[in-house]
């Protein structure tokens, strides 16, 4: 076990632990140790993104919902989910002038303390947001939207799509984001310039393996410690940077299969992440069909299945990309769902777990925080 690991007392802290699904929000809370589920919110529609805000006195949640009759749309609630708002104008909309519309909101990432009311949106179509008022109102970051490159870019399977957005908490104009399948993009001037960031990154799937830009990269995720240090999980590969991007190398080879969606850091502990195999692009299912959640604790030179308390049996519920998450606590809990409709948590950093939900919808995103 790495040095610095943190003791698993169980806590009992409050958490506040929500679950987007094809037909709803779900929201759990753990008080004193006990789990509670309620929902659905946003009955019928579709919850591809949640951003828990826990820069505020009471944490914001955000939710990006798809409904089939009114289109996407961003709520929040400032009382955990009592209540929702809606801003009375679209808050996430194309400017005229680039002929398209919103077709989803894949993710709401509120920024670092150096930018306490900085709230991003990744959108499809390949479209970066960002807020300077907590996420109701934002605007399209148009230098991204206008790359050299764009008219290139490919859609992934899910679309064309700004899924991830990762910020350095040392530098609000550092910003990171992965784009499903035109691979990652970099500013480090607040978004004014972007540059492709995909050295070492494999496409497998292109004639040629090693492009500057269009790896279908699936999700990305940053040292609580190293701030430079990333893990990406690829169509394909499992990698870490430890220069912010500029550099990728293959950390995949102790794992049962390096395709997968999910990609996950421990909160506080450095060389901490987790990861979901999946079999294959053509077979998506659990790696070897056993339900399994692999940690490394040495940044990648070593991975560890962690199974105690999950299905023992053949098992074939696919984790998304953004259905893997941990939370703020010590030690830090740690969540997933599958398309099988089950929410499954840990409260002592993945070493073992317990179900929390069957049967639901698809889940489609996970997020959790203390919220007390």
């Amino acid at each position: 076990m790495a040095s610095g690991k943190t003791s698993k007392t169980p806590h009992k802290t409050d958490v506040l632990l929500a679950v987007g699904t094809r037909k709803g929000l779900f929201l759990g809370r753990r008080r004193r140790g006990d789990w509670e589920l309620a929902g659905p919110y946003f009955a019928a529609q579709a919850v591809y993104a949640i951003g828990i805000d826990t820069r505020r006195p009471t944490p914001r949640v955000l939710v990006g919902a798809d409904s089939t009759h009114w289109g996407p749309s961003v709520f929040h609630s400032d009382d955990l989910g009592e209540t929702w708002r809606e801003p009375s104008r679209p808050p996430v909309k194309y400017p005229p002038d680039t002929e398209t519309s919103l077709e989803r909101v894949w993710q709401l990432h509120p920024a670092g303390p150096a930018a306490p009311d900085v709230v991003y949106a990744g959108t499809e179509p390949g479209g970066l947001f960002r807020s300077a008022d907590g996420g109701e109102t934002f605007e399209l970051v148009r230098p991204l939207w206008d790359h050299p490159s764009r008219e290139r870019w490919v859609p992934g399977g899910g679309g064309l799509a700004v899924h991830t957005v990762i910020t350095d908490p040392r530098d609000a104009d550092a910003v990171t984001v992965a784009v499903s399948a035109a691979g990652v993009f970099r500013t480090k001037d607040g978004g004014r310039s972007w540059a492709p960031s995909n050295s070492g990154v494999k496409a497998v799937f292109l004639p040629d393996p090693d492009p500057e830009f269009g790896q279908c990269v699936h999700k990305i995720a940053q040292d609580p410690v190293d701030r430079d240090r990333l893990y990406l999980q690829n169509h394909w590969g499992v990698y870490r940077s430890d220069d912010a991007g500029a550099q990728w190398t293959d950390i995949g080879g102790g794992l049962p299969s390096d395709f997968g969606f999910a990609a996950a850091a421990h909160p506080r502990r450095a060389d901490v992440a987790y990861v979901f195999p999946i079999t294959a692009d053509i077979d998506r299912v659990p790696a070897e069909h056993r339900c399994r959640v692999y940690r490394t604790e040495d940044a990648g030179a070593s991975w560890e299945a962690l199974s105690d308390g999950l299905p023992r049996e053949d098992h074939y519920g696919t984790v998304l990309r953004d259905a893997l998450c941990v939370d703020d606590t010590d030690p830090a809990g740690v969540y997933f769902g599958n398309r099988n409709g089950e929410v499954f948590a840990s409260a002592d950093d993945g070493d073992s777990w317990q179900q929390l939900a069957s049967h639901l919808p698809d889940v489609l995103c996970v997020r959790a925080a203390a919220v007390g």
